[in-house]
């Protein structure tokens, strides 16, 4: 549908302004702000480079590029063409206003982790990094994603924390609040690269990656029940929510990340239906306190 009408309005325009925009292969598709996904197509053999860096090209010219929470209000995209001809483009990125979140009444050893849980921490953080350095050709996201939960938001992305009083790192991720045991299904199809029943801060954390270095994190799990290196379908049963790790209640905290961009899994996905979102002052009744390992 986007396609017929991006055709429509092409041919809407003057020949001259027609004739420059055929005359470029490069489409962008997703959202230009803060936390961000954009997918983009060109010519298979163009070489891509996010403000200075490399991104991937695959067969079929696809690519992605991401922006963090605090991504700066300007990104510089460049395409160099196999005739030697240069596009270049400055991308316009939103900036956006995040909600305080606080939560009181945690564990004290959740919220300041003790000497000998730091060794731990270094450890699964490690874990968490490996798996999502990982850089397939796989295009798995091409398909789309849809939620892996059902239930209401308790949680958003890029909420500032602050756990018992004490200012913590923002969130990350979308809680969804639904009962322990309920059924965590693969928003898009991808590779197991991480499974681990426990860690401290995340509980059962299982990473899928989408191909290109985008991968989806699933947090707070009761039961995992795929594997490492096993590949999944959209929309297969992967694992139950639980309320594992550092947490308030039952949910499933979804994650996404293109490598080291962390971005907004709602930004990705259609309304879920029928839910309540939180406040902004509302206190967490069934919300994710993970500081889930940086990477």
């Amino acid at each position: 549908m986007r396609r017929l009408l991006l055709l429509f309005l092409l041919l809407q325009l003057p020949p001259a302004v027609a004739g420059a925009w055929a005359a470029s292969p490069l489409l962008l598709e997703g959202a230009f702000s803060q936390g961000g996904l954009v997918q983009g197509r060109t010519d298979p053999a163009a070489r891509v480079e996010l403000d200075g860096r490399p991104v991937r090209v695959s067969p079929e010219g696809l690519f992605l590029i991401g922006f963090g929470r605090d991504a700066p209000a300007e990104s510089t995209l460049r395409v160099t063409y196999p005739d030697g001809r240069v596009e270049q483009r400055l991308l316009q990125v939103a900036k956006r206003q995040y909600r305080i979140q606080r939560i009181d009444g945690l564990p004290k050893r959740k919220v300041v982790p003790e000497k000998r849980d730091l060794e731990r921490i270094r450890k699964e953080a490690a874990l968490a990094r490996k798996a999502r350095r990982r850089d397939d050709p796989r295009t798995d996201f091409a398909s789309g994603f849809i939620w892996p939960a059902q239930g209401r938001i308790s949680g958003v992305y890029g909420s500032q924390r602050i756990l018992n009083g004490q200012p913590r790192r923002p969130h990350y991720g979308v809680d969804v609040a639904a009962p322990v045991g309920a059924p965590v299904r693969a928003p898009a199809a991808g590779l197991v690269t991480l499974a681990h029943p426990d860690m401290f801060f995340s509980g059962g954390t299982l990473i899928l990656d989408h191909g290109h270095g985008l991968s989806s994190s699933f947090l707070h799990l009761s039961r995992i029940l795929v594997k490492e290196g096993q590949r999944v379908r959209q929309g297969e049963v992967i694992a139950e929510v639980g309320a594992t790790g550092r947490v308030t209640g039952a949910h499933l905290d979804w994650r996404m990340n293109l490598f080291t961009k962390r971005l907004d899994p709602q930004l990705l996905v259609a309304p879920m239906g029928e839910h309540k979102k939180v406040k902004a002052s509302e206190k967490a009744a069934a919300g994710d306190v993970s500081d889930e390992p940086k990477g």
